[in-house]
């Protein structure tokens, strides 16, 4: 990675017990004028960022393990989208695509031409959130085949609309008591190597999903089938290599959409700019979200022109997609991606990162596997002697890692996994600090 000066000292500093004095009054008046249902992850209110650190109200300052899920690539506050969002507010925050159009939102579906893997003729359109995006490749998958049926799978998560949910596999918190749901959904099972009884290779368990597909719903029904190349809520899966080749050949053939939700391992987050070219695939769509516009939001859905392009004129839009300012925020962090040469970074953090942690899961047995991509990696926390999940201690492991001054954050279909997903920008001795606290709250537990 190219050298920068930080904006902020990147050191961890604890002044108050968290939450301190500050944060617990802004609690108090959260609850008077946040609605309940609005979860956070960490009980501090954040005042300021950059780089590898967040500090709150009360002065603290902690290691960023997060991202705010894999967002602040770039960092929080990176000069460079900071500028571009201040000189374009100064010009104009809004006009609505859809009736004065401007040259950031064409720049952008250009770069997203250029970045998103395959060499064939593409188009774009923006939006404001990952679920945004992939209710429109629904859409847009189901006008362009004329069928209406969408295959997800186990272990999913693509949003909490009505539709997303649908396809999200989670339960709680995501779907419980919000029902019914979409139809015309149908869920698959999922390529998870660690969990996989049967020890099947990946194109083996890709073709007992076709077999399901073609004995339950009929190829000729399926408009799309979706999947993340890496799955985020789920646990961080990777799938078992060949599987998501295998599947991808089937629908080519069967003229099924396939549809890589890219929302989280998109922008250079697992060592490539898109997860996909680690699977060897090309998607006849991609939706994206997260890591485009370095903390704005801003969406997006690139892929094959001809499906695109066979929607109505109205037919994709939104008042606010495309936003002038997040356009800006977007062109501003994917040049500093490039400069700073962030895919080779994600790399670098994967292999400071995860051959450590391997030999951690050698010494104490609460670790059941690490695994992940770039900087998109996991610990999954098991009960000692068995691969049953264990989210409890994973839920005190994140607890003790934050008493310390490091976010990390928990996923998983059981909840119990630990996921990092560092800014890209992290200093190495900052993230080995930030590992470091992590073990020792590992170990603790073990010795428990």
């Amino acid at each position: 990675m190219t050298d920068f000066t930080y904006r902020l000292a990147q050191k961890r500093q604890l002044v108050t017990e968290l939450p301190g004095p500050r944060s617990l009054e802004w609690a108090r008046r959260r609850r008077a004028a946040v609605a309940a249902g609005v979860g956070s992850s960490v009980p501090v209110y954040a005042i300021d960022a950059d780089g590898g650190v967040i500090v709150d109200v009360d002065g603290n300052s902690l290691i960023d393990l997060g991202s705010g899920i894999a967002v602040t690539s770039v960092g929080a506050s990176h000069p460079s989208v900071a500028a571009a969002v201040a000189e374009q507010a100064a010009h104009f925050t809004h006009t609505c695509f859809m009736v004065t159009p401007y040259e950031g939102y064409v720049r952008v579906a250009e770069a997203l031409s250029e970045l998103t893997p395959g060499d064939h003729e593409k188009r774009s359109v923006l939006f404001n959130s990952g679920a945004e995006a992939v209710e429109n490749a629904v859409k847009i998958a189901r006008l362009a085949t004329g069928r209406s049926a969408i295959v997800t799978f186990d272990h999913a998560y693509h949003g909490r609309t009505n539709l997303t949910m649908a396809l999200t596999a989670k339960t709680m918190p995501y779907k419980a008591h919000f029902g019914p749901f979409a139809p015309e959904v149908y869920r698959m099972p999922a390529s998870y190597p660690y969990r996989d009884r049967h020890g099947l290779t990946g194109p083996q368990a890709a073709q007992q999903v076709i077999d399901q597909i073609e004995k339950q719903i009929g190829a000729d029904a399926v408009a799309a089938i979706i999947y993340e190349p890496i799955q985020g809520e789920g646990g961080f899966i990777v799938p078992a290599d060949g599987f998501l080749p295998t599947l991808v050949s089937w629908a080519k053939d069967n003229r099924v959409v396939f549809v890589a939700d890219e929302v989280q391992t998109g922008f250079a987050r697992t060592g490539e700019w898109f997860a996909s070219t680690h699977e060897g695939i090309v998607p006849d769509l991609i939706t994206m979200a997260k890591g485009i516009a370095g903390g704005m939001p801003l969406a997006a859905v690139t892929g094959r022109a001809d499906l695109l392009d066979s929607v109505h004129t109205g037919g994709l839009g939104g008042t606010y997609g495309g936003n002038p300012v997040a356009c800006a925020a977007a062109l501003a962090t994917i040049e500093t991606m490039r400069q700073l040469g962030l895919p080779a970074r994600a790399r670098e953090i994967e292999a400071l990162t995860k051959p450590r942690l391997r030999r951690l899961a050698d010494e104490i047995d609460i670790i059941g596997e690490v695994r992940g991509r770039g900087a998109m990696l996991a610990i999954e926390l098991v009960h000692p002697g068995t691969d049953a999940p264990d989210p409890f201690t994973t839920k005190a492991i994140a607890a003790q890692a934050l008493s310390e001054g490091v976010i990390a954050l928990t996923c998983g279909t059981y909840g119990n996994v630990i996921r990092l997903l560092p800014p890209l920008v992290i200093s190495d001795d900052l993230l080995d600090e930030a590992l470091g606290v992590l073990e020792t709250a590992l170990r603790s537990a073990a010795a428990r």
